[in-house]
Order: C-alpha cells, then structure tokens, then sequence
C-alpha cells in the first residue's frame, strides 16, 4: 500500500495528498508532519514492513473522511493543495483489485485555493478567484475564473508601467491563487503578487497556439472572435493555460465555466487598493473587520449571489453613463414603489445561491439537499415574474424578460426527492415512494423483513421457552441474544457467535439465510438510490447554462433592491451622472459617519474646471478627513448606480479615485511611513488625469516642517497646473493656503470652530476662507493627555510665539534700516559709485538676518530688495 501511496505521491509532490483507507484520509511522510502540526492531530508512525523487522517507521496522520472538510479548509486557507486520493473499487469486489489484493486507488480532485467549489470551504457571499497571467512581448494577460460559479473574465493590456497596472489589477480582485508560466521570473511574481498562492505551471500551456486550441475545444467554436478576444495574445495564453489548469486539478466535465467575458481595464473607474483601504470599502483600518465599512451599510442583499455581484461593482465602478443611468432608473422606480420593493425582497428571501448550487450540480458533487433547494428557488420564479410585472424601467423590464421557465426541472425533482434528505448520497433515504419500481419493491422487501424478524423472534421463544430477543450490529449481523441463566437450553442447532458478560448471542441457519437476503436487499437498495439520484442531477445539468443566465439577473436585482432599500432608510437622493466634468454635492454626508455620531453635520463641494484644487484647513478631530472620504465615497456609488448620501448630487463621470490619507509603516518592505507617503504619492502625480478625482490628506507631515512644506506646495501646484486633476487637499501647513492666491482655479476653505473661554468646540461646517489656526493644544487636552503636559505645552507655545514676535520686530526695523541705505547706495550709484553701492547692499543683507526668520518672510524681504539689488549692479 505504501509502494502504491508514493507511486501516487510522486506525480503530486506539491500537494497533501490525502489517502482513503478504510474510512480514513491517511498522510504519510511529510505531508503528515505537515498534517499533524497544520490541523492539530496526533502524530503517529508504522512500520515500513509487514514483518516489522527494523525497517525504519514512516510519520503518519489521519482524519475522518466524512468530517474532512474542515481539515481541507484549514489547509487550503493556508495555502497549501490537497489531492484527494479515493478506492475506486468497492472492497467487497475483490476479483477487480490490483496485483497484491490492494485496492485501485486515484486521484479524483485536487483541491487549490482557487478551485474550492464546497459551501463549507467557501465565503457564501464573497468570490473565490483563480487568476493566470502571461507576459508576451509588451502585453500582460490576465484571465480569471471563479470555479464554484462558472463566471470567467479576461483582459489584456500595455503600457509603461506594466508591473504596477498587474499589481493594481491583482490586489483589486484578490485572487486566492494565482497560475503563473514556469519561466516567469520570481522577482516579477513577487513585485506584482504579495500575500497570494502562486501555482507554477509548464510553459507548455502557456504557449500561445495550444492555448487557442484549448479554449476552442473546450467551448466547441471555430473562433474567439465571438468572445471578443481575437488577436489578444497574452490574455488568451492566460486563459487557455488556466482552461488547462482546470482540467487537470477537477478531473471532471467543466460546463458550467461560462463563456469568457472580454473586458478592457479603461472601461471601468479604477479603484485600487490603496483606496479601497483608506476609504474603508470591505475592511476597516482599525482591526480589518467588516464593520464600520461602506460595504457594512450598503449590502442589504439577500443572497449571496447578488452580495458577490456588489462586490465585484464596488471593485470596477462604471464609467458607461448610459448604463449608470439605467440602474439609477431601476433604483429610482424600487425606491418609490415601496409594496413592490417589500414584495421582491420577500421572494428573494426563499431563493438560494443558485450560481453554486448549478456549478456543483455540473460537476457532479451536489447533494439532495442542493437539488431540493434549487427546486425551492426555481418555484420563486412565477411569483417574481407576477411582481415584476407592474416594474417600467428598462433594466427591470430586461430582467423580467430572462426569467425562464423551469418547470420540468421543479417536477423531475418533486416527483423524485424526499423533502428532508440526508446529507450523504450514498446511504439512501433520498427517492421518494413511487418514482421508481425496482426501488420500491426492494423497500417491500426490507419492510417485510422487519416483519419476518419479529415473527422468527416470537417463534423461537415459543419453540425454545427461552426469552430470547434477535438484534443486529454492523460487525455481526444479525444474532439471536440468551442471557446465561438459560443458557442450558439453548438447542444445540444454534451456532455460538459471541459472548457477553451476561449473554451469549447465537445464529441458526435460517438466520444466516434471512441475513444474506436482508443485506443483499439492503446494499441493492442504496446502490440503487444513488444510481437514480446520480441519473437526476444529469438530467438537470443539462439546464445548467440556462439557470446560471437566470441566476445572474437575479443577482442584479438583488443588488438593486438593496440599493433601493438602502436609499430609503438612509434619505439618500438620485444622483445626476452625466460625462462632464463637474462634481456639485449639497448636503453631502459620509455614509458610514452619520449612523455612527449624533446630528451628523452635512457640507457642500464644487469642484469644475474654475475650482478644481480646494485647500482645506482645521485642526484635528474637527471632521476634514470626514469630508474628503464623504465625496469620494459620493462619487464611488453613484457609478457603480446607487443613490447617495445627500440632499442633492451631480457628478462628472470620474476615471480614477486616488487618495493618500493616514501615515503607516510597510516594514515587510523595509519602508518608513514617510517613504510610503512619498511612493502612494508618485502614484497619483503619475498615473492621475484631468478626469481624476484626488484626495490628499496631510501631504508632507512625514519630515521637517519645512521639507513637508516644499513637497506639499509643489505636489498641490503639480496637480493644479499639469495634471488639472479635481483635487481635494487637507492640510496644517497654513502657509499652503496662499497658494489659491497665485493659482487661477484654487480656492481656500477650512472646517470652522467655536472658542468660548479657552475651549472649542467643533462645528463641522465647512466654509470659504483660510484657516487661522491648528488648535493642537486644546486638541490634545480633549484627547486626555495630563494637565501637566498640557500646562507646559502652552508656556512652550508663548515662549516660541514671543520669540517670534522679537524676530518679527528686529526684521521690520533691519528692514526699514535696509531700505534707507538702498536708496542712499542708489543714489551713490547714480553718481558713478557702483562698486561701493554693491558692497553696502551686501552688508544690508547680512544685517537682515534672514537665517532667523521664517522661510516666508525672509523671500518676502528679499523680493522687496530685488529691484533695489538689480540696480546696486553685479
């Protein structure tokens, strides 16, 4: 058996192969040191040899293999791949039995944290993506798949900045696994792809030509132009490898993997993960939960398909404004129509992830349970296509119009399956009475035992005087129990089986005979319920295609229905989506903010071509950074179709959000904060365009007052006139706000605050103007720190304010004293004196002290002098 086990082991030296003996998943070797320390179960070891005669012990761990799905999950969840090894012989036959009298035994799965396609192994309501990318000269490919749905996507693209646009692209959809040529370089893998399973796969199914073949094969076509693929080379690499790939590790018929969906990455806003992270979208900052996230607000869906599809929106927001408009339309109708609202959600409630039940149906791993469920969830239909029904807009209309008819499927499995079945599909318990005669005469059988069994019982004591009772376990079949104290009159036809404490137990040949006829019925009874069960999910395979189109729509409208639900509790308003270039929000709230402080304080923004950089000023704590995610968020819902947080919105198609907030560190990178703020900052200074909507929070606080400064001014400047992106920057560097003086489409506002006897108080009003002052100290003393410190805090901060004071004064007088001997150098010069006029204007400027005072002030000065210095000559 051990031969076999590493014979099988060698062809799948990346996985855990799990071994069914007997009713157990053995490991051995490695696999079980990993097993044992991975999962928590005990180590053990055998001998290499039957005769036990010093031949070295092999490691070895097993699980249940009927409660072996948790291990999986466990090991797949940590990365590993778990090939599932199964007997392919029933033991009882033993003329099929390989040489030696071991059982056959192959690999029947592999299970890869791309390829999970088990409930218990899956989050119901997120996607589980296998990506495969490819490099051909210029171009990268990616294709991906989400295997316990069917859906598969690809892409191609080319630009210069290939590694970070695959990066982006990576992190943005977060594959579990990722399948990558076996000649690509580790560095590329590592600069694109962090934290993710990487699959290594022969070169072979990458080539470009065995990879169009496959993909023909697979869905039958004489070309991919019906894909809308043709001539993308890389992406069709990428997709034939991961076709491949698939084959491979299932082992079985794939046709429920859909169609692949050609995409561009433009035809989508780009959100990447730098932005999903600061604004909160899946994850908060804090502790990485769900909670306290946009998505924690606006996913009020009711299954997990339509929970999945709104993800995915979240993750490629549209820029198609005629398609933004028509969800907005489906939305606007739902949202009025409040009985037709409450009607679909009720429906929607008794319908079940029909994209995963039909993709394990194709595969061939459903149970009764997924049949009787999709029986449940296809009655839905005619109830959902009355209530659609009275819906006009046109997106409604369309789902209306997809909602087949599956009648056949819902009375094949009426007529067949129990309502209540049983887990397991090959113990029987799941054919209903009636559906099939073969079946129902073997239960006659089986009843009519029950009946023989009681009747031989009551003969035997009646023949014996003994009382006796017949019972059965697993080990010894049936038997006939005598206690000991009539165990001299047990007649001598009866054969001793087993004895008890206080019992014997016995068998007569009639019995034997009853046993073999009783267990023959039995065995026939479950061979055959699987047989018919097996023969049913075939059958409804076959409408497998034509479900997943259903369920897709399904899924829309769930969406939507949430969007609507979400918008009525919330007060949310219909936003106007149109291609130009202004963003106009009046009474604009963040959506998570509000449900989480009392009397929540909305603020309006315009941003256009006239006002496209807002510098805004406040001190801590006093809701900027509330503000800037506010409209970004704004923005976000309104392409990917959904009302918003505000009492009115019109928003200009925007192609990317960016967002540089919050300062941490990436030390698995070896970065400072300040080094990370600087590169997420070259991103966007890079990558961002005049349809670009930017959010800058605290640039350049990483380093010197001065430094941070310098960036700061010039990174506002850079955007406003070269890139003329729509920018939005919070700042404490209050000299930053004289730049709306010298830019033409910049303008000043800051969060406004009350201060009554030395307190203030935070009014969350955003208004036009400069700020004057930070308030760190008294922000600090809200936050807690001691009387002391504070105390303190505040006779440093007069002692700087009056240094400053006397360096103000001693400056204006130095420069008045200028002033005057420039213009008495002037004249000297008029008079010929040009030599002596220049010595003096140098002896001015060192008297000026320029080095003691602010930056600001001393090129204020400087300026003043500028003409004044031209003129002193050279």
């Amino acid at each position: 058996m051990l031969r076999q086990y590493f014979r099988i082991k060698e062809k799948y030296k990346d996985a855990i192969l799990f071994f069914r003996v007997g009713d157990f998943y053995e490991t051995f070797g490695e696999d079980a040191r990993i097993a044992s320390k991975e999962l928590g179960i005990a180590l053990t070891s055998r001998s290499r040899g039957s005769r036990g005669r010093g031949e070295a012990r092999i490691p070895m761990a097993g699980v249940p293999h009927h409660a072996a799905e948790p291990y999986i999950r466990q090991l797949i969840e940590r990365g590993y791949k778990v090939a599932i090894c199964e007997q392919i012989d029933a033991p009882s036959t033993a003329s099929t039995k390989v040489k030696g009298g071991i059982e056959h035994r192959e690999v029947v799965r592999l299970i890869t944290p791309g390829t999970v396609i088990e409930d218990a192994l899956l989050e119901e309501r997120s996607s589980n993506y296998l990506l495969s990318l490819n490099i051909l000269a210029s171009k990268a490919g990616i294709a991906f798949v989400d295997v316990s749905t069917g859906e598969f996507f690809l892409t191609e693209f080319n630009d210069d900045e290939q590694h970070a646009t695959l990066r982006g692209e990576i992190e943005r959809l977060k594959p579990a696994e990722i399948l990558v040529p076996q000649s690509l370089e580790h560095a590329f893998i590592e600069d694109v792809a962090k934290n993710v399973a990487i699959t290594r796969y022969d070169d072979f199914y990458f080539d470009y030509e065995e990879a169009y073949s496959r993909i023909l094969k697979f869905y039958g076509v004489i070309s991919l132009e019906g894909f809308g693929c043709e001539g993308m080379k890389a992406a069709i690499s990428a997709a034939g490898a991961l076709i491949s790939y698939l084959i491979d590790t299932q082992k079985r018929v794939l046709t429920h993997i859909k169609k692949p969906k050609t995409f561009f990455i433009s035809d989508f806003m780009v959100v990447d993960s730098i932005t999903l992270r600061n604004l909160e979208i899946f994850k908060n900052i804090r502790d990485g939960s769900q909670r306290g996230t946009l998505l924690s607000v606006i996913d009020k869906t009711l299954t997990g398909m339509g929970s999945r599809l709104l993800k995915r929106n979240l993750r490629f927001p549209l820029k198609d404004v005629a398609e933004i408009n028509r969800r907005l339309e489906a939305v606007s109708e739902l949202h009025e129509d409040i009985l037709t609202r409450a009607e679909l959600r009720e429906i929607l409630r008794e319908i079940s992830d029909l994209e995963r039940i039909t993709a394990r149906i194709s595969l061939g791993s459903a149970n009764a349970r997924d049949l009787v469920a999709l029986k449940k969830s296809l009655k839905q239909l005619s109830e959902l296509r009355e209530a659609l029904k009275k819906c006009k807009s046109q997106k409604l209309r369309e789902i209306l119009r997809s909602l087949r008819d599956f009648s056949a499927v819902v009375e094949l499995i009426e007529r067949a399956i129990v309502e209540e079945p049983p887990t397991t599909v090959k113990e029987g318990g799941i054919i209903k009475e009636g559906f099939d005669a073969e079946l129902d005469e073997l239960r006659r059988i089986k009843r009519e035992s029950r009946q023989w069994l009681a009747d031989f019982e009551r003969r035997e004591r009646a023949r014996t005087g003994i009382k006796l009772k017949v019972g059965y376990n697993k080990v010894f079949g049936f038997y006939i129990e005598v206690k000991k104290a009539f165990a001299t009159k047990v007649p001598r036809e009866y054969i001793r089986k087993q004895t008890l404490t206080d019992a014997e137990r016995f068998v007569t040949e009639e019995l034997k005979a009853f046993e073999a006829k009783f267990l023959s019925a039995e065995e026939r009874i479950k061979a055959l319920e699987y047989e018919i069960f097996e023969r049913i999910r075939r059958e409804v395979a076959r409408y497998a295609r034509e479900i997943q189109s259903v369920a897709a729509k399904i899924a829309e409208l769930d969406m939507l229905l949430s969007f609507a639900e979400v918008a009525s509790a919330n007060r949310y308003c219909r936003p106007q989506v149109d291609d130009g270039s202004e963003i106009v929000i009046r009474g604009g709230r963040h959506p998570v903010v509000e449900h989480q402080v009392e009397d929540f304080v909305p603020n309006d923004v315009v941003l256009n071509e006239e006002n496209r950089l807002i510098i805004l000023t406040g001190p801590n704590m006093s809701g900027k950074s509330t503000f800037l995610r506010q409209i970004a968020l704004i923005v976000l819902l309104a392409q990917i179709g959904s009302f918003v947080p505000a009492d009115y919105a019109k928003i200009g198609i925007v192609d990317r959000i960016f967002t540089r907030v919050g300062a941490y560190d990436d030390l698995s990178m070896g970065q400072s904060s300040f080094m990370v703020e600087m590169s997420e900052t070259a991103n966007i200074l890079n990558n961002a365009t005049a349809r670009s909507l930017v959010i800058l929070d605290e640039i350049g606080r990483g380093t010197s007052t001065l430094d941070g400064l310098s960036i700061a001014w010039a990174v506002a400047s850079y955007l406003h006139g070269k890139v003329k992106a729509k920018t939005l920057f919070a700042t404490h560097f209050h000299e930053l706000t004289e730049l709306a003086s010298s830019l033409e489409h910049a303008k000043c506002f800051f969060v406004s605050v009350e201060e009554r006897n030395n307190q203030i108080f935070f009014v969350r009003k955003v208004k036009a103007g400069k700020g004057s002052r930070s308030y760190g100290i008294q922000v600090a003393e809200l936050a807690g720190l001691p009387e002391e410190v504070i105390e303190h805090a505040k006779a440093v901060l007069k002692m700087l304010e009056a240094r400053q004071a006397r360096r103000r004064s001693v400056g204006e007088e130095s420069e008045e004293k200028a002033s005057e001997s420039i213009r008495r150098d002037a004249r000297c010069k008029e008079a010929g004196e040009e030599q002596e006029a220049a010595m003096r204007v140098l002896e001015e400027l060192k008297s000026l002290h320029l080095d003691e005072i602010s930056p600001r002030e001393a090129l204020n000065k400087l300026y003043e002098l500028k003409s004044e210095i031209e003129r002193a000559g050279k």
